[in-house]
């Protein structure tokens, strides 16, 4: 596999977008995003989603330069339209306008329908974060085709539908939580299925509902919820609610339409710490939990304990130092979208 540096990623990123009639800001907003989920080990949902956010844009199930339509607010409230954007620049400027409220307000929400796949969920949480806020999101997919089968059943019938918060702290990384209500995100088993490589027994049944290793026998099969075969009621519930907020709360209902458009409903928070705390001592005593969490004896077999967020943290350092392993599937195919584009000598492809 290629190990490519970040600003490469995201040049390429930005370019192929572009030569694909994304306005250049919003193919610079998507290349960003991508890029950090893969700085931060999330390969599931970097490079190698580009290809298939191009194809998107090409078949018009994503429109570049979609308004952004505020259907109804109130000072602490917002509803947007995305008109089938790319998800991460209509979720992106949402949840910056819920945070711009929640500094007014001390706490806001913000429903986002049709619009594109919103990448790493932990992304919009962050921004909160950052500006001093207890952030969350949850995301699912609408009525797009779906991957979960529910506890006890064998056809999908549930989203992947993940789950992210993020809090201030005087940690070196974030203090951050993001993961699919499924056994597994979705992304993780196409990824296994490009390097050719198995996945865990328990994240996935076959078209026969027996439990299989073979990635590509997800096609016809269906995803375990979170907690699999055992206690996989649990990830129903989550999953569940994630409908219940992202898809009847945001409008875009339940079940699958025919037309297999994706299209990611969002529900987001922000929260001012100090609404309820002095922001600097919050902080500290966040960053004491963390190390009291990771001072706890490890386990026999175990390196030590991760607060929530810390293996990422060390993964975009890892990887902003050294570079980032882009699968050769994935670079095959943006080798063949720049070609296509006559950019590939711009590119380095040849």
């Amino acid at each position: 596999m290629p190990v490519i540096q970040a600003d490469r990623l995201r040049e390429i990123a930005t370019a192929l977008l572009v030569a694909n009639k994304v306005p250049e800001n919003e193919a610079q907003t998507v290349a960003r995003h991508v890029v950090n989920a893969n700085l931060a080990g999330h390969d599931s949902h970097g490079m190698i989603m580009l290809p298939n956010y191009i194809e998107r844009v090409r078949v018009g199930h994503i429109v570049p330069g979609a308004p952004f339509t505020i259907v109804q607010e109130s000072p602490s409230t917002t509803v947007v339209d995305g008109h089938w954007g790319f998800g991460y620049v209509i979720n992106e400027r949402a949840m910056q306008l819920t945070i711009e409220k929640a500094e007014k307000q001390n706490i806001a929400a913000c429903t986002v329908f049709r619009q594109g796949h919103v990448g790493r969920l932990a992304s919009y949480p962050l921004m909160a974060a950052r500006a001093g806020m207890i952030g969350m999101a949850w995301a699912d997919s609408g009525r797009s085709p779906k991957g979960v089968a529910p506890f006890g059943g064998r056809e999908a019938r549930l989203g992947t539908n993940p789950w992210a918060m993020a809090v201030p702290s005087d940690l070196d990384g974030p203090f951050c939580m993001d993961f699919a209500t499924s056994a597994v995100a979705m992304g993780k088993i196409k990824l296994a299925e490009a390097r050719g490589q198995e996945i865990p027994r328990g994240w996935v049944v076959d078209s026969e509902g027996d439990l299989t290793t073979d990635p590509a026998k997800l096609k016809g099969g269906a995803l375990l919820p979170l907690g699999g075969a055992g206690e996989g009621y649990k990830g129903t519930a989550l999953a569940a609610m994630g409908e219940i907020f992202c898809g009847l709360l945001t409008g875009l209902g339940f079940g699958v339409e025919p037309s297999g458009r994706h299209n990611d409903g969002c529900f987001l928070i922000a929260i001012k710490v100090e609404a309820f705390r002095p922001l600097l001592t919050f902080r500290k005593e966040v960053a004491d939990f963390a190390h009291y969490l990771k001072d706890t004896p490890p386990a026999k077999g175990s390196t030590g304990v991760l607060y929530p967020g810390e293996i990422e943290h060390m993964a975009e350092q890892k990887r902003g130092a050294g570079g980032i392993d882009i699968e050769d599937a994935t670079w095959k195919k943006l080798g063949g979208l720049a070609t296509e584009a006559g950019i590939a000598g711009q590119l380095g492809f040849v």
